[in-house]
């Protein structure tokens, strides 16, 4: 299979950075509380400007691929982006988590996603490369992700409630021990001086969780996606574009997330779907084309969260009637 040169490597990540300069000193140069449509907005442009360089690559404007290799190409990085965006699903909990626990002021959410997702960029480029690295070296590690692939989907289904414990976080004890913390937010900065001492506010600690938390989903997200294909251009770009619409679809389903009750079953299923994929790919017995896992994806996810939004609107339905007073001389347990 032909790879991109260089210059698409460094083109796209320059790209990237103007993206994100724009966004941070055009669009929300001045703190303030990301609206509905706001976010509706941005997560389209999002979306639609990763399905064009999917098309770039379908039509071979980007990539460089020979022609014969660019619809399966193109394919998997829409199954790859679609799984990624799937399993971002978790990181919207988290982020909730967090910004109520440390009771992170609306006006300054947007800042502390912009610089996590950032980070989150450089992590995931480490996580994607060490693990191609060690596919190629070690044939033996597919079966080793396969494996945790398929662990982690079936500890996904069966754990009813998930918890963010910042108070256990190693890396925020570590700062709190050598760096003295502020007790309230500061015009939205992570350091600031106070009484001539410099110190670090409660959104410096809100940008530290975010970024060792999705460490941790990064250990999820990765072998998922190189379960689909271990071009490593396709697994970057397609983790970059699934990051970079993060922090917009947040401020649109936070306050949607309980519609999607079934996710978290429809993730699990796609998880050890992905992790029986590379066992079956690694030891030679059947290669998946690339259509037929993209349309396995999209009938999983579409499964849950159809299933997801009727469950919500039985219980809707439901609810008027539960609540009624029962009548005198009933018991309200009949």
């Amino acid at each position: 299979m032909s790879h991109p040169s260089l210059w698409w490597w460094v083109g796209f990540n320059l790209a990237v950075l103007v993206m994100l300069a724009v966004d941070l000193g055009v669009f929300n140069r001045k703190s303030h509380e990301i609206g509905f449509w706001e976010a509706v907005w941005f997560s389209i442009f999002w979306t639609v400007l990763a399905l064009l360089f999917n098309v770039g690559i379908w039509l071979g404007l980007v990539g460089d691929y020979a022609p014969q290799e660019r619809h399966a190409v193109a394919l998997n990085f829409l199954a790859g982006y679609l799984m990624e965006r799937s399993l971002s699903f978790d990181n919207l909990f988290v982020f909730s988590v967090i910004f109520t626990y440390f009771a992170v002021p609306a006006m300054y959410q947007h800042r502390v996603l912009f610089y996590g997702i950032l980070g989150a960029l450089i992590f995931r480029a480490i996580f994607i490369f060490g693990g191609l690295l060690l596919i190629h070296q070690f044939h033996w590690m597919l079966y080793v992700f396969a494996i945790f692939l398929i662990y982690t989907g079936i500890k996904l289904a069966v754990t009813k409630e998930r918890e963010v414990q910042p108070d256990r976080n190693p890396v925020l004890r570590f700062v709190r021990r050598f760096l003295p913390i502020s007790d309230r937010y500061i015009e939205g900065r992570f350091m600031a001086r106070v009484d001539g001492r410099l110190v670090g506010t409660p959104l410096l600690l809100v940008l530290l969780f975010i970024e060792t938390t999705d460490v941790v989903f990064a250990l999820d997200s990765i072998p998922a996606i190189i379960g689909i294909t271990t071009d490593p251009f396709i697994v970057y770009t397609s983790n970059v574009f699934a990051i970079l619409g993060l922090r917009a679809i947040y401020f649109v389903l936070a306050s949607l997330m309980k519609m999607f009750s079934y996710l978290n079953v429809g993730l699990a299923v796609l998880l050890v779907f992905i992790g029986g994929k590379m066992i079956v790919d690694a030891a030679d017995l059947y290669h998946m084309p690339a259509w037929m896992s993209l349309a396995v994806i999209c009938v999983i996810l579409t499964i849950a969260i159809v299933a997801s939004i009727l469950r919500t609107q039985a219980a809707e339905t439901a609810e008027p009637a539960g609540a009624a007073p029962a009548p005198s001389g009933e018991s309200s347990n009949s």
